[in-house]
């Protein structure tokens, strides 16, 4: 069944060129969007008057019989020829209740029906993504709350920092999450108006309502112009993108719990149900989550690339470019939420060892920060009490020797102003996380705040989602 065969000359088709413009195989998942929006449409081509009351209910019943066989066979998209969803639906719904069926299609085209069915498919799919980060926020929570007092050391350039609390540190992750979460709400509320009535491309010829259509599908609004709604894909790349940064915050947490992981930090460790082995060396526990999820993020920022690349020399309106987009969006969209669905599995069984990261911060010279900084407040200028605190650094490195490790005169010989003060300010990563207390550091004071703060955010988003 063709729904355009008119115009061409019978058993011309050729088969490899069937078998190459297909979409059903990819498309076939918006079947219970196609229905729902078939209903609708139907019964709007009603009260408009172009289909008859008895044509209206043969039809919603057709569409509710494939319904209900679709839900109750799993299988159901097995072995079908049809071009796309649509065309199967169309097949299927004669099957139902006759020539009939003819009508469905009446001043609709399945240009705007598949950028209505793909909006709702991405209205529900961001829901579900939503709730995948909420269950991460939950995890970095849990492991915060439960590890208050512990003091990691931070990093830049991977080299030795400043401590910090791993609190804190937990914390940094669910800020970046918090943003994907609010780019996803944002890039809902634009897909969020319906294309359905405006055609191939120039609208409807005939006296739809367009907003109570609207209301019926649940959009919020109607797209104002019929030309750019149909080839509209902005939403699709703006999902994609969010989906990838999302992606992109992931990869990075799981770079960190590789690296904490491995046996020269041995700062945490994943549970048993989230790393493999080696079929070679008994010894071996790969954090392989972490690392499908890190290869995994490439694989949606190409489904980002790939969908710019589609649009980017389209003339309008509608092209048969536009059939991969459903390809890139399911991809991208199942990847990302079941990425989510793992890391927050694994953030939240992870054995966290505080004892390896405060010898850890007893390495790298994390304090001398703090010394310089202490320097400062007895009226020394920071570029003096730099260098002062470098040179001190540099000795020590030479001499394979820690701060703790020098003696007080050693100290003084290198450092006039040393004294037992800023012999234990050097010695105690608690005290230079201690300092931190402005507002968004590290301080124990100010992390307490941050941790009620996340509390009480994740609570909000509870509710709105129970509303």
């Amino acid at each position: 069944m063709k729904l355009w065969g008119g115009r061409f000359a019978p058993g011309q088709r050729d088969p490899e060129f069937e078998k190459f413009s297909e979409s059903f195989s990819v498309d076939h998942r918006l079947v219970l969007y196609d229905l729902q929006v078939n209903r609708a449409y139907v019964r709007e081509l009603g009260r408009a008057r172009v289909l008859a009351p008895r044509e209206v209910s043969q039809l919603t019943r057709g569409l509710d019989s494939i319904a209900r066989y679709v839900k109750s066979h799993a299988r159901w998209a097995e072995r079908q020829k049809a071009e796309d969803v649509h065309t199967w639906v169309e097949a299927r719904l004669e099957r139902e209740v006759g020539l009939v069926a003819g009508k469905l299609r009446t001043g609709r085209s399945r240009n705007d029906l598949v950028a209505t069915e793909t909006r709702i498919y991405l209205k529900s799919e961001i829901s579900n993504l939503k709730s995948e980060i909420v269950e991460l926020l939950e995890s970095l929570l849990a492991q915060a709350s439960r590890h208050k007092q512990a003091v990691l050391p931070g990093y830049t350039h991977l080299q030795p920092a400043q401590p910090i609390l791993f609190a804190h540190y937990l914390l940094a992750y669910f800020e970046m999450f918090l943003r994907d979460l609010s780019r996803l709400e944002d890039c809902r509320e634009r897909a969020d108006e319906l294309p359905m009535g405006a055609g191939a491309l120039a609208g409807a010829a005939y006296h739809l309502d367009r907003a109570r259509l609207a209301r019926e599908l649940g959009f919020a609004r109607v797209a104002r112009n019929s030309l750019d709604v149909t080839s509209d894909r902005d939403f699709v790349a703006e999902a994609l993108f969010a989906c990838a940064l999302t992606m992109t915050h992931l990869s990075r947490l799981a770079e960190d719990l590789i690296i904490y992981s491995s046996p020269g930090f041995g700062f945490v460790e994943l549970a048993d149900a989230y790393a493999t082995g080696s079929s070679l060396m008994p010894q071996k526990k790969n954090p392989d989550s972490l690392e499908l999820i890190r290869g995994k993020t490439a694989r949606v920022l190409s489904r980002v690339t790939g969908t710019l690349a589609l649009l980017k020399g389209l003339p309008l309106a509608y092209n048969r470019d536009l059939q991969e987009d459903k390809a890139a969006l399911f991809d991208g969209v199942d990847t990302t939420r079941d990425s989510l669905r793992i890391t927050a599995r694994v953030v939240r069984s992870l054995r966290v060892h505080p004892e390896r990261m405060r010898a850890a911060t007893l390495q790298g010279f994390l304090t001398a920060t703090d010394v310089a900084d202490e320097l400062v407040r007895r009226g020394v200028t920071f570029a003096q009490a730099h260098e002062q605190v470098g040179r001190l650094v540099r000795h020590c490195s030479e001499q394979g020797m820690t701060f703790s490790d020098l003696s007080p005169a050693e100290a003084q010989r290198l450092m006039p102003a040393w004294d037992a003060r800023l012999g234990a300010i050097a010695a105690s990563p608690e005290k230079a996380v201690g300092r931190r207390k402005v507002t968004g550091g590290t301080a124990p004071s100010e992390v307490a705040r941050q941790l009620r703060l996340a509390a009480r955010t994740l609570a909000n988003l509870r509710r709105r989602a129970a509303v």
